[in-house]
């Protein structure tokens, strides 16, 4: 995508546009069969053009991973068809479409502006008067249907303020694990501030977004243009600012359109997967303008919020299910919201399939494949990767002789989870970690199980956390792969 003006891409899209995804569309049908067509991208799915990009837009992550391995090879080729080369294919989840399933016509237009809602410039944003949370073409969640608990209560009450009193609090920074409920709160607050002003230039952008389309500025000769988007907004979101680690030329403009937004009292709110402390590979310059605004953790859902995200997500889908269904999917599916909704995907599919009624013994056995893939035993590598994924330490520093608390505790840690979730044996998680003797293994699993029944804090990596919040921030992320 080049960074022309949005004028010019709406109008693209509200005329070549809607003639080649309709043609698009023909042809996928034709390539893969009018069945498994019909099967797959007529309900919940949504296709747009964008340049020469393929947006593929559906309604949860579940088909998200199912139309990427199924048909990835598909889209390009009749992308190519149509373009004269082989086209990107972007997808995305767009959760409006698990209960509204719009014209093809108006959603090609509608999910660009939803997208990049960048106007021309104006000095005052004026209040709008319009009670939905979303209108037509708007895709994203909003802070309404988010689900409140412990974990991530301040989060949303941060996120709450700075949509109602803009640049009253800026940058904000949201982090936690995956699937904790950061995109929904950038979406909710990006929801709230195009809902209440009307004039409010608002961009959202993923950490890939910003990193292709400055890089493309940057080869380009377009960097005026770019700024011009990310800077003269009155709104700014980036999500999964971790994945602009190792990036350094990226981060400079970060830091540089960071500081542009705060000097002019405009909102920014970034999300990321880590305390700004513990994302040293994106510098301490990055971490102390972070820090210097207000930073927001979210933890795992607890079995509440587990239970509202369930019941909410039900209702959605129009489920009938009844209240010990609900509790059987709150008590046995981790805390991601993401494995909530494919569960009642599964569930879903299971029942229209079998011509049953959702029961709990249904569940039991739709979902028992699943559960048993999120405790399946997995190896000494996965732990290795899960442990430095989720709390930013290296493989080498797992290895590390050192015996301060910062390298101790996280190679303990990841014995520990060694131990729990591999057939390995004690000389061999030993060996794996550098360590001469497997009494260092059965050590550490005595340490560890300490520090979970006193309820202690450990020192892991750059931060410090609650022993059974390091285990469960670990297993999420081992889950997650």
């Amino acid at each position: 995508m080049n960074w022309r003006s949005c004028a010019q891409d709406v109008i693209a899209l509200t005329t070549d546009g809607i003639k080649i995804v309709a043609e698009l569309r023909d042809e996928l049908s034709r390539r893969i069969g009018r069945q498994r067509f019909d099967l797959w991208f007529q309900t919940g799915v949504q296709l747009a053009v964008q340049g020469n990009t393929i947006v593929v837009a559906v309604s949860d992550q579940f088909i998200l991973e199912r139309l990427r391995k199924q048909f990835l090879s598909d889209l390009r080729a009749v992308g190519k068809q149509q373009f004269g080369q082989s086209p990107q294919v972007d997808f995305l989840v767009e959760e409006s479409l698990k209960t509204t399933v719009s014209d093809e016509t108006t959603s090609s237009a509608d999910s660009t502006q939803a997208r990049t809602a960048v106007r021309q410039p104006t000095k005052t944003m004026a209040r709008q008067v319009e009670p939905p949370c979303r209108r037509a073409g708007r895709r994203f969640a909003c802070l309404e249907s988010y689900v409140v608990g412990g974990g991530n209560r301040l989060a949303f009450t941060a996120s709450q303020s700075i949509a109602q009193r803009p640049g009253s609090v800026t940058p904000l920074y949201l982090h936690g694990p995956t699937g904790c409920g950061k995109t929904h709160l950038l979406e909710g607050v990006w929801s709230a501030m195009r809902r209440e002003y009307r004039s409010c230039r608002a961009l959202y952008l993923s950490s890939e977004q910003f990193t292709s389309y400055f890089l493309e500025a940057l080869h380009g000769g377009g960097l005026p243009g770019f700024r011009r988007k990310t800077r003269d907004v009155d709104l700014l979101l980036v999500d999964d600012v971790q994945f602009f680690a190792g990036k350094r030329a990226t981060i400079v403009e970060l830091q540089n359109t960071m500081d542009a937004l705060v000097r002019s009292g405009r909102q920014l709110v970034l999300a990321g997967d880590r305390a700004p402390n513990a994302l040293t590979e994106l510098g301490p310059e990055f971490s102390a303008r972070v820090s210097g605004g207000l930073v927001c953790s979210l933890d795992v859902a607890d079995y509440a919020t587990r239970l509202g995200i369930t019941s909410q997500l039900a209702a959605r889908m129009g489920l009938p299910m009844p209240a010990e269904v609900r509790e059987y999917i709150a008590t046995e599916v981790s805390g991601d919201g993401r494995q909530i909704a494919g569960s009642l995907n599964r569930l879903w599919a299971t029942s229209e399939a079998l011509k049953q009624p959702i029961t709990l013994d249904l569940a039991t056995k739709a979902l028992q494949d699943m559960l048993q893939a999120c405790d399946q035993l997995v190896q000494l590598a996965d732990i290795e990767k899960a442990v430095c994924s989720a709390f930013g330490v290296t493989p080498q520093l797992l290895r590390d002789d050192r015996k301060s608390k910062a390298v101790s505790h996280p190679r303990m840690l990841a014995m520990w989870l060694a131990r729990k979730y591999t057939r390995a044996a004690s000389s061999e998680i030993s060996n794996f970690f550098g360590r001469r003797s497997h009494s260092t293994v059965i050590s550490a699993e005595k340490k560890v199980n300490g520090w979970v029944a006193n309820g202690a804090t450990v020192q892991v990596g750059p931060g410090s956390y609650r022993a059974t919040d390091a285990i469960r921030r670990a297993e999420l992320q081992l889950r997650s792969g």
